[in-house]
């Protein structure tokens, strides 16, 4: 874990790899609850039998959207900033699913600080993020995530 002091702090570690997070588990079960939350059950995502006879991953493999939903956990297990009253998602400039995450694979979060920007309550921050498989050799998702830190 990354441990910030404050927001002003954010600005030594634009251009730096800030965080590596910790290995978090991608169950069939976390991607059936996914399923049912989005209305989202493609086979590849929710027929085991189906997706290893017909998928070409070989079994059934998590959403991208749910590899990116993972991002702000991802987060909390990576990077901690002092005296933010909230955090906001405030969006994404881009967003590549590179490879699957098969269920039952264990992804982790490297997080790069790409710019900081004040807004009128807080800052802005540009946080490239690639989302990894472990034992994988490309990463799940890659994407541009905008983040607001309100103090």
């Amino acid at each position: 874990m990354t441990e910030v002091e404050s927001v002003g702090s954010l600005s030594e570690f634009v251009g730096r790899e800030v965080a590596l997070s910790e290995w978090l588990d991608v169950p069939q079960e976390r991607i059936d609850r996914f399923a049912e939350a989005t209305e989202d059950r493609q086979w590849i995502h929710v027929d085991a039998e189906r997706a290893a006879r017909e998928s070409p991953f070989g079994g059934t493999i998590a959403h991208g959207f749910l590899t990116l939903s993972l991002l702000s956990e991802l987060m909390r297990l990576a990077v901690s900033v002092g005296g933010v009253r909230m955090g906001v998602n405030y969006g994404l400039n881009r967003v590549r699913f590179v490879s699957s995450v098969p269920a039952g694979a264990r992804v982790r979060g490297r997080f790069t600080l790409a710019a900081l920007k004040e807004i009128k309550v807080g800052v802005q921050a540009t946080w490239k993020v690639s989302v990894e498989r472990e034992g994988g050799d490309k990463p799940c998702c890659v994407a541009e995530w905008l983040v607001r830190y309100y103090v």
